[in-house]
């Protein structure tokens, strides 16, 4: 399978007044390059299923455990064990239920206010799950073919011009800066202002309005999650995926949204996050190469 790489040229412009120079502005083309030929999990076969069981597990693996520690009597009792107790003992009418002493206020059961949780939750559980090793590349070449296809994009929400055509890979990259060229590994992108820059190229994809969508989709989660660092959430927006987490990693790390990974740690958690196959995604060249 081949497809053309894109090719971006970056037009910047500063204007001068005398009070000083203006910050630049970017004008980003992009035009069509060389043809490259594609893996051939790019035109594999889309198997759901497999994609969604394979990020169930990469989510379950990761989940931590939590529960009380062991009850060990009154040298460490558990949460609602923490009273001082009596029984009455039989014959008196009375349920057999642990009472406070001196009191006639029952304590300790799980049916009795501030006792104990009935059958709480274990730090022994084990959540995780095995996936074989040929199962989970076969989910993420899975998960790979459906971020080609555009039908399958725009159904999981992402916003892109119609002119907009699947694979999206990045060739070369060239500014223009006073009637000079100069062209950059774009992956080496330079830290100058590189997270604007970074932006002026999706827009110039045309991708530009996934990435308005996934910052104005921002909002304060509800609940106690909030009070756990993870105050705001936000949509995910457009995947990119390079060969070496170098300047254009560092850019694209800042950018609400979106989210960047190194193709040799690539997974479908990645391409079909929460299991919906379809991510918006952008390829380095050197990307596809580490690919293969």
């Amino acid at each position: 399978m081949k497809v053309k790489m894109m090719n971006l040229v970056n037009e910047v412009d500063q204007e001068e007044f005398e009070a000083g120079l203006l910050s630049e502005q970017y004008q980003v083309t992009a035009k069509s390059g060389k043809s490259i030929n594609l893996p051939d999990c790019f035109s594999g076969e889309v198997r759901l299923q497999m994609i969604r069981d394979s990020v169930h597990a990469s989510r379950a693996n990761r989940r931590q455990p939590y529960g009380h520690n062991r009850h060990v009597g009154r040298r460490n009792p558990q949460p609602g064990m923490k009273h001082s107790v009596e029984w009455w003992g039989k014959g008196r009418g009375v349920a057999r239920i642990m009472r406070k002493t001196g009191q006639s206020t029952g304590a300790e059961n799980p049916h009795t206010r501030g006792g104990r949780r009935a059958h709480g939750p274990l730090v022994e559980k084990d959540w995780s799950m095995k996936v074989n090793s040929k199962v989970k590349k076969q989910a993420r070449n899975s998960a790979i073919a459906a971020t080609a296809d555009s039908d399958t994009v725009a159904n999981r929400g992402h916003r892109f011009s119609d002119e907009v055509k699947f694979p999206i890979i990045i060739d070369e990259y060239v500014e223009e800066r006073d009637g000079k060229k100069e062209s950059y590994d774009v992956e080496s992108l330079p830290l100058t202002y590189s997270t604007r820059k970074f932006i002026a190229m999706m827009e110039g994809l045309g991708l530009g309005d996934d990435l308005k969508r996934s910052k104005s989709g921002r909002s304060i989660r509800a609940g106690k999650g909030k009070m756990r660092g993870r105050k705001r959430r936000a949509p995910k927006s457009l995947l990119l995926v390079v060969a070496q987490k170098d300047g254009l990693a560092k850019a694209a790390s800042n950018v609400t949204g979106v989210d960047v990974v190194a193709a040799k740690d690539l997974s479908a958690e990645h391409l079909a996050p929460g299991g919906d196959v379809g991510r918006l995604t952008v390829w380095t060249k050197s990307a596809i190469e580490a690919l293969e």
